[in-house]
């Protein structure tokens, strides 16, 4: 990851809208959420070209590990902001990363001295929680916040990572990459390293085992049981492909969730209909095209599942959750019986 790193602001992929202010005389700037889309780089990368135009001193850096209480506002900081530089012209640069962590009366410190000293100091705040910057220093500040990288720009960096390493991809292996990364490069780096380190080569199959996420076609197995099969065989079965592949059932729940609330459209499944007191016929045994359930009892499917993950934050048993899991998708199946 830190081979790759962007090194100037050039070499960013994304985030062009930002990049083309390019200019370190605005007021003090604030990137936030989420990780791994470039928001640390972009602080960094400030002193390279054309930045390094206007700023010529070495940055004064603070991170999550360092001491975020007022004293650090107080003593370093304040140092180092109120000096001025002897024999180049420019701005001095500080950049608080996670400054998020800072304590109340630190944010505080830091107002007085992001006003009084703005004639040779620009201040970069990179913080992944906006709410935690009391509202008097995001005032001083222009916000910038970093989403999320596409497809489309994540493929090419990562072909050029492969090309230099020499690593071996699957095109399905790539699609995993960006699948699983939800567009944060350095998590796609991370998987393609484990996976490459893991099996020499990487395959969709192999990405999704090496980062313990279950696959499509276990979702769609265990989808098929709990709809098609009775609760007990249903229970053991998803029991058994759990403990094979050591999948969490969050991971489990979150996969099914994208099924059930896009329509299913990546899934066909055979849904057997058995009404009591009476022979299974042609009529009671039919093909769903997709998990596309009508949006009544989509709804209720939804705030059930809902139910589910926050009784597993809470750190309840897997295998209660698991039985409630499956109890949801068979009461969801009877009513798909009664309506059709």
């Amino acid at each position: 990851v830190e081979k790759y790193r962007p090194q100037a602001l050039s070499e960013l992929v994304s985030h062009r809208d930002i990049l083309s202010t390019g200019n370190l005389t605005l007021p003090p700037v604030t990137p936030r959420p989420p990780d791994g889309m470039g928001r640390d780089g972009t602080g960094r990368d400030g002193m390279h070209p054309p930045a390094q135009t206007r700023i010529h001193t070495v940055p004064f850096q603070l991170n999550a590990s360092d001491d975020r209480g007022i004293d650090i506002v107080r003593g370093p900081i304040l140092s180092f902001a109120s000096t001025r530089t002897i024999f180049k012209k420019g701005f001095k640069l500080v950049i608080l990363d996670e400054a998020d962590a800072m304590t109340q009366d630190a944010q505080n410190a830091l107002r007085r001295v992001i006003e009084k000293f703005t004639e040779n100091t620009r201040f970069c705040l990179i913080c992944n929680y906006l709410s935690k910057i009391i509202p008097a220093l995001q005032s001083r500040c222009t916000r910038f916040r970093f989403g999320p990288l596409t497809p489309e720009l994540m493929v090419p960096r990562l072909q050029h990572v492969i090309q230099e390493e020499g690593v071996d991809v699957s095109e399905d292996g790539m699609k995993a990459l960006v699948t699983l990364s939800s567009g944060d490069m350095r998590r796609a780096l991370n998987i393609l390293q484990s996976t490459f380190m893991a099996f020499g080569k990487v395959t969709e199959e192999n990405v999704y085992t090496c980062t313990g996420h279950p696959l499509k076609s276990d979702i769609t197995n265990i989808l098929e049981w709990m709809l098609n099969q009775d609760f007990s065989t249903a229970y053991h079965k998803i029991m058994e492909l759990k403990t094979l592949k050591g999948l969490a059932l969050q991971d489990i729940l979150t996969e099914i969730h994208l099924f059930v609330h896009r329509g299913g459209h990546r899934v066909q499944l055979r849904l057997i209909l058995e009404r009591p007191n009476l022979p299974l016929a042609l009529p009671e045994c039919f093909l769903l095209s997709t998990v596309d359930f009508p949006p009544s009892i989509r709804i209720q499917l939804l705030i059930k599942l809902a139910d589910i993950e926050y009784r597993l934050a809470a750190g309840t048993s897997e295998k209660i959750q698991l039985s409630s899991l499956i109890a949801a998708f068979q009461v969801t199946r009877d009513l798909v019986v009664a309506e059709a």
